[in-house]
């Protein structure tokens, strides 16, 4: 079946360069036959029965838990492979017991980020901070870096602030019939807030995270409301991620800014709110706290919206 795949992959990219279109294709190997000591040999021939397409436009994909199963016989076959012109990636990085040394030791010219750090990347300071080690030491290693699981534009825009160009998700497209690429690589276009979007400054980051941060505590706040969490999120503006890095970094570094003054009397305000909805929660009249959610969302963004003014200055100052 590996080698069906594979032959499927050549044939196709075969058929597509007749229609003038040239595009790469990635293929997942299973470890039971990247481990199979002809491989690479077996590889090289189907290669061979193909002789108009390049081996560079195929991609072997190698999952990282196959990779932790025999590091150094893995890091064997992935250099026998770019030996003969086929590049490798390690896919799902993240997923399983990720180490540095996969990035040291191992010649794959591509990382591709887990999607499971994709789904809460907004709203979890945590997850967008893996994202941004990732990405970072994927640059200082000089590797190729890929997030899986992009389906919003949101998400694309959060991972080009932080520097990573390449993704795959439905974002992008659904999974599409070989026979319509053609006409949906014709057609597709970026939408402009990526193609607007720059990586941030080094400087700039820690907005980033001030953003997930608040976005998460207006998470939980919500969740409180709905009656799917029992605990109340912190209602002193001063106790809460966002408020702590408001006192903190975030007065050090604009206490200046116009937009950083907007931020502290939103934020009080958001707060507030909070507070007198959850108050009505507990007072039992849920409904009518859920009706006031819509102001909360309002002021949420209305403090989103400064602090990406506050990015789009650091860029305009670098």
């Amino acid at each position: 079946i590996d080698e069906w795949v594979i032959e499927t992959a050549l044939s196709q990219v075969e058929r597509w360069q007749t229609l003038g279109l040239h595009l790469p294709v990635s293929v997942n190997i299973g470890a039971r036959q990247l481990q199979r000591e002809n491989f690479v040999a077996r590889l090289g021939a189907l290669l061979a029965a193909h002789p108009h397409v390049n081996p560079g436009d195929l991609e072997i994909e190698v999952l990282e838990t196959n990779a932790l199963a025999d590091l150094a016989r893995v890091s064997q076959v992935i250099e026998a492979c770019r030996e003969i012109g086929v590049l490798c990636a390690l896919d799902d990085f993240g997923s399983g017991y990720a180490s540095l040394t996969y990035l040291k030791r191992l010649p794959v010219v591509q990382i591709k980020i887990d999607q499971s750090f994709m789904l809460d990347m907004q709203d979890d300071p945590g997850d967008l901070a893996i994202l941004s080690g990732v990405i970072c030491l994927c640059a200082a290693f000089h590797r190729q870096v890929i997030a899986e699981g992009v389906e919003t534009l949101e998400q694309g825009e959060v991972l080009l602030q932080l520097g990573c160009e390449l993704a795959q998700g439905y974002g992008i497209a659904r999974p599409l019939p070989a026979e319509d690429i053609p006409s949906w690589v014709a057609a597709w276009r970026p939408d402009p807030l990526w193609v607007d979007s720059c990586p941030v400054s080094h400087n700039a980051l820690p907005l980033l995270f001030a953003i997930a941060a608040h976005r998460a505590w207006i998470a939980g706040v919500e969740a409180y409301l709905k009656g799917v969490r029992d605990a109340l999120p912190p209602l002193d503006s001063h106790h809460c991620s966002f408020g702590i890095w408001l006192d903190a970094d975030g007065r050090s570094r604009h206490g200046v800014r116009p937009a950083l003054l907007a931020i502290e009397s939103l934020h009080q305000r958001v707060h507030v709110q909070a507070a007198a909805l959850c108050e009505l929660r507990a007072q039992g009249r849920s409904q009518e706290a859920l009706a006031g959610l819509g102001e909360l969302h309002e002021i949420r963004d209305a403090i989103l919206q400064e602090l990406n003014m506050l990015i789009q200055v650091h860029s305009d100052e670098e």
